[in-house]
């Protein structure tokens, strides 16, 4: 008697980059036993492609255009719980991971590890697990039992780390605002939020903060 085939899994890509989603479709289809099933270039499209396509698995990069992939994510927890999503990013990972795994995904992957781990961390998210990589696992293990105050920027909401990450790594106000769709003005008001909580005065003392707390490269 032959073997049945095993089921082909169905991949949801949400990104805004065209060739950040070729290459994902190219991995994911190469595997042979994963095929893409819906892209989606912004945060509204990706929530309502998922609503429309029951997949197995969302890949969401966590820097959309009109809303960030945290918000996405606290989205579709809450109208589609059993959807397990996996966060992509260029960032290094201790600056999001954390975040992510608290907000609900199911794991977290920097892109330039994709073509080495996705399609590993693709087959384990679906059987029920957790994917983090090996190098966050190690920074995650060298922390425990460190005795540290808790950092500054931990209390930030998303929009506000988010917005001290894009600061810190050179981009002015008008450039986040455009990056993001939002306005200067909302930019402005994030910026001065976790500049108050942080106890800082300016974008010097908040680079500088960022570089030695690694959360930007210097």
């Amino acid at each position: 008697m032959s073997k049945k085939p095993a089921a082909v899994l169905k991949v949801l890509i949400a990104d805004d980059h065209p060739v950040v989603i070729e290459g994902l479709k190219r991995i994911c289809n190469d595997a042979g036993d994963l095929t893409v099933a819906g892209v989606a270039e912004n945060g509204l499209d990706t929530i309502k492609l998922c609503r429309k396509i029951d997949a197995a698995i969302l890949l969401l990069d966590i820097a959309m255009p009109d809303r960030s992939g945290v918000e996405v994510l606290k989205q579709l927890r809450k109208e589609l719980p059993k959807l397990p999503v996996l966060m992509l990013s260029i960032h290094r990972e201790e600056q999001y991971a954390i975040r992510c795994l608290k907000a609900g995904a199911a794991g977290f992957l920097n892109k330039q590890s994709a073509p080495d781990e996705l399609v590993d961390a693709i087959r384990l998210i679906v059987s029920g697990r957790k994917y983090i990589s090996p190098s966050l696992a190690q920074d995650l293990a060298n922390q425990i039992g460190v005795d540290h105050e808790a950092p500054l920027h931990r209390d930030l909401s998303d929009r506000e780390y988010q917005t001290l990450i894009m600061i810190a790594s050179g981009k002015t106000v008008s450039d986040i605002a455009s990056e993001l769709l939002l306005s200067v003005k909302t930019i402005s008001m994030y910026r001065s939020r976790l500049l108050a909580k942080m106890k800082l005065r300016h974008n010097a003392e908040l680079t500088h903060y960022a570089i030695k707390n690694h959360l930007v490269d210097e």
